[in-house]
């Protein structure tokens, strides 16, 4: 009886299988790399607002601290939005009839607060606490970034499970003094106490900051 199949076929088969091998890693490679990409986790840009704020203007230029605006940092999950009357504060003194405020005049004027687009935002089913961070020595440019030089503020770190995995792995490197917390431009010198020290001093929990029920309540 003759051969159905051509002797060849078996190595096409193989050529096949492996091909098919190749394709399924390569995949696998993209995805991962995709799900990592600032167009997945956003990294990097700037959310249109009804104002063009500034952060570089307001702090580095004005000095006014983070705890002006946001003034529920230190005592809550969140850090907070600051209401139309805190911008009012200023500019009923100054840059009043400035037309790029005005969303802000008529915000004061009709009761509505401003909807300002969300920086940073973490999925619904994540859980994240302002307070404890700050609390336990974590800077505000550990999570944001330079804000303080932002004309526009922007996502500055991918804020990833695995960003936030590596920091919870062995935060001892990435505590810092109480002082510099709001220190955008602090960088660790050997005058910096070790890691160790600045875990003890604020009490970092000895039990696994891994655990899924961490963030995941």
């Amino acid at each position: 009886m003759a051969q159905i199949f051509d002797r060849s076929s078996n190595a096409l088969a193989r050529a096949s299988l492996v091909l098919t091998g190749l394709i399924v890693i390569a995949l696998g490679v993209t995805l991962d790399e995709l799900q990592r990409s600032p167009w997945v986790t956003r990294q990097g840009q700037r959310p249109d607002q009804p104002v063009p704020f500034s952060h570089k203007h307001h702090v580095q230029g004005l000095g006014l601290q983070c705890q002006y605006c946001h003034v529920t940092v230190e005592k809550s999950s969140y850090a907070g939005i600051p209401p139309t009357k805190t911008c009012i504060n200023c500019h009923s003194q100054i840059w009043t009839n400035a037309k790029i405020l005005a969303p802000v005049r008529e915000s004061l004027a009709d009761g509505k607060p401003l909807i300002w687009g969300r920086v940073n935002d973490l999925p619904d089913y994540v859980y994240f606490n302002h307070s404890i961070h700050i609390a336990k020595g974590v800077g505000c440019s550990s999570c944001h970034g330079p804000v303080d030089q932002m004309p526009l503020s922007y996502k500055a770190k991918s804020l990833t499970m695995e960003f936030c995995l590596n920091c919870h792995r062995d935060p001892g490197p990435r505590l810092r003094p109480e002082s510099e917390i709001y220190n955008t431009e602090w960088q660790r010198t050997a005058a910096t106490p070790p890691p160790e020290v600045l875990a003890a001093h604020y009490k970092v929990p000895a039990r696994e900051l891994t655990d899924c029920s961490i963030c995941h309540r």
